[in-house]
């Protein structure tokens, strides 16, 4: 049986003032040997529309690979997906508040 270890799923945490914009919250689970999203949560001041576009980007970036460029492209690519419009965050600001949350 494999059993996973507690350890190897961690939620951490991050608060990020974008400069000349909003505050980005992340929580975030990642499998810390594969380096991979299991769970993310995008919340703060900042505005988002459509309004649903976070949860869905939320569900698009499980099993994504915690690295910047892959963040950037992936990230990007949903915005232009979705028609996604931020007030207060870009795909950036969202890139980095993410990698704030890596130990």
């Amino acid at each position: 049986m494999n059993k996973e270890s507690p350890l190897m799923k961690m939620q951490y945490r991050s608060v990020y003032k974008v400069p000349n914009g909003k505050l980005l919250k992340i929580r975030l689970k990642y499998d810390e040997k594969s380096n991979l999203i299991d769970e993310i949560n995008i919340t703060g001041d900042f505005f988002a529309y459509p309004e649903e576009a976070i949860e869905s980007m939320e569900n698009k970036l499980k099993d994504t690979l915690l690295e910047k460029e892959i963040l950037l492209k992936k990230i990007g690519s949903i915005v232009r997906e979705e028609n996604i419009q931020f007030i207060g965050v870009d795909v950036e600001s969202l890139t980095k508040g993410i990698l704030m949350c890596k130990k």
